[in-house]
């Protein structure tokens, strides 16, 4: 018999806009209570309202504050690190952007995953879903502009090795989306987002003898 719970609380990350909407849209109409996490609060309540959710103020790149903001939802059954940053420049002339991605996209998780885990493990049961990109796959030559690739390379070496720390119970998986018609992807993208968000959803409910510690595309495994 599975500990999944009867209406699991889900908490989306990036959630009021593109692929985050779409997953959170995607996990109220399949039952979940579903939490987005914004940084403009008005804006987040605006966009839960819409969909069916809820919004809590959540900075990704404020590690010391993501706890609290954990608290305030309760127990998280579901944890989708959806937001990310784009800055397009270079590395080494410019180390503020190196280290916003680097906060947003693999500090913020993992401390989002440690907030989340104990309630997880507690009740023996928990999905957490890394949204990566094909730019942070070595396999496919670790592209894309300023440090968007190496963090996310990052998030997949987290997501590879952080099942042997996890409790009994709870998996963890990371998936690309695609290119997709969001403000980071651009208008001429190939896939909507609701197209980019299926796999999510998918490893978001995965069975009690689903994969954990995998990369996938259209629900398909990746090379990291």
């Amino acid at each position: 018999m599975s500990n999944r719970p009867e209406r699991p609380t889900a908490l989306v990350t990036g959630g009021n806009r593109g692929i985050g909407r779409a997953i959170a849209e995607g996990l109220v109409a399949r039952g979940h209570r579903v939490v987005i996490g914004v940084r403009d609060l008005e804006a987040g309540r605006a966009a839960a309202d819409q969909i069916g959710a809820q919004a809590v103020r959540l900075d990704v790149a404020r590690a010391d504050a993501l706890a609290s903001a954990v608290d305030k939802i309760g127990g998280v059954d579901v944890l989708v690190n959806n937001a990310g940053v784009l800055i397009d420049t270079n590395m080494l002339e410019d180390p503020g952007g190196f280290n916003m991605s680097i906060e947003v996209m693999f500090r913020g998780p993992f401390e989002l995953i440690r907030a989340v885990v104990p309630h997880m493990g507690a009740q023996g049961w928990g999905r957490i879903v890394n949204v990566s990109s094909g730019w942070g796959s070595f396999g496919e030559g670790l592209e894309g502009p300023g440090a968007y690739g190496v963090a996310k390379a990052a998030l997949n070496a987290l997501t590879k090795a952080l099942p042997r720390d996890l409790p009994e119970g709870v998996k963890i998986n990371a998936m690309d989306p695609g290119w997709v018609r969001t403000r980071m992807g651009g208008g001429d993208a190939p896939r909507s987002p609701e197209q980019g968000a299926e796999t999510a959803l998918w490893l978001a409910d995965l069975p009690d003898d689903g994969p954990t510690g995998r990369f996938f595309r259209d629900k398909l495994s990746m090379r990291w």
